[in-house]
């Protein structure tokens, strides 16, 4: 996978950490760098977490399925960027996010954003991506990004909220579509 390719990647995953970010910043009466950072490495750390724990998982069924791998990458990173869509077209519901940064706040936030990483680390076992840069750019782009918005949901509130999910959604959806199309060419 080519770092731009990895880039977008990372963009599209930290999409609804984004979305939850604004969110936070939203609730947030005052925001400093602070509450920007904890917000952004609480997401930017899952985010890193999971693929490399999906990644491990996947590489225990690396040689059993290796040749159906590009159908795979294709199939999860489809499903994954169609559900983002989904949700962010089809759900009225707006996230409950509140301003408290502790960790009974953030850990069940940090999780939930990054489920779609561990599904996208188990297609990394399967396209021999180096791992390490990998979650460290997915780690080091959603933390930026939750960080921008933070500061975003303070000054411009959920606006671009469902955007950004969108864009995640079709982000992920088209590198799914270049994975399968690059191995069958």
């Amino acid at each position: 996978m080519s770092f731009f390719s990895l880039l977008l990647l990372a963009v599209g995953l930290s999409m609804d950490a984004f979305a939850v970010a604004v969110c936070k910043g939203l609730a947030l009466k005052k925001i400093n760098l602070g509450h920007a950072l904890i917000v952004g490495l609480w997401f930017g750390g899952f985010q890193a977490l999971m693929p490399l724990i999906g990644y491990f998982l996947g590489a225990q069924f690396k040689d059993a399925i290796n040749a159906y791998a590009h159908w795979i990458a294709f199939g999860l990173l489809t499903l994954i960027g169609s559900n983002m869509i989904r949700e962010a077209v089809f759900d009225k519901d707006e996230p409950e996010t509140d301003s408290a940064l502790s960790v009974r706040s953030m850990l069940p936030l940090a999780v939930a954003t990054s489920i779609d990483a561990l599904a996208v680390g188990v297609t990394f076992a399967f396209l021999e991506v180096n791992i390490y840069r990998s979650i460290l750019l997915i780690g080091v782009t959603t933390c930026l990004l939750s960080m921008a918005g933070v500061k975003a949901g303070s000054l411009f509130g959920a606006k671009y909220e469902r955007k950004a999910e969108i864009l995640g959604g079709v982000i992920l959806i088209l590198l799914g579509v270049h994975t399968l199309i690059e191995h069958l060419l």
